[in-house]
């Protein structure tokens, strides 16, 4: 169970498990490291799992007509990450998912999920509340990409992630804030001068 133990300790923040539980659940991952640059999703295939980080860094991202990478998520450690659309419907990915490190992920597959969650009412609720939560985030998100600056977006993300900044490469947080690499370090050499 030590292997477990991070993965367990985030369900556990929102439903309470006993030890059959916990071995129910574990029962069903598979661990795996995926090398830097690796992908594990990939347009035109379906999505088959939802992949928890226990170690390393991840991003989800697309790439538009016009050839522009347009990053979606960064997952760190105790994140789940996924092309969440293919995921949940069973179609076809529109996204990468990429290591930008070499990871350690536990992964669960779609047809494992539906089945604890319809046998077991804590797991039905842990994964409601994670994408209730997901849905919210994502909100905040778009409202914040309407409504603030791009120095306003770069020093919410800067205080809310701080560890993610210095990990990803600074054209992956400009395309993830919707900036060029050259406007976000304009951005960030103005913000060192005024502090």
């Amino acid at each position: 169970m030590q292997d477990y133990q991070n993965i367990l300790n985030n369900i556990k923040r929102y439903v309470d498990l006993d030890e059959r539980d916990e071995r129910e659940f574990t029962g069903l991952l598979r661990t795996t490291r995926v090398k830097k640059r690796q992908f594990i999703v990939q347009p035109n295939f379906v999505c088959h799992h939802q992949t928890y980080v226990k170690k390393g860094a991840l991003r989800s991202y697309f790439i538009s007509d016009a050839g522009m990478e347009h990053t979606i998520q960064f997952a760190v450690e105790d994140w789940f990450i996924s092309d969440f659309n293919s995921y949940v419907n069973q179609e076809p990915a529109s996204l990468f998912v990429e290591a930008l490190e070499d990871c350690i992920v536990h992964q669960i597959s779609y047809e494992d999920t539906e089945q604890l969650c319809a046998s077991n009412h804590k797991f039905e609720r842990f994964f409601r509340l994670v994408a209730q939560k997901s849905f919210a985030y994502s909100q905040r998100r778009v409202l914040s990409n309407l409504n603030n600056t791009a120095q306003e977006r770069y020093l919410e993300f800067l205080k809310l992630y701080p560890n993610i900044v210095q990990r990803v490469p600074q054209y992956m947080l400009a395309s993830y804030l919707g900036m060029t690499a050259e406007f976000l370090s304009k951005i960030r050499k103005r913000v060192a001068q005024e502090s």
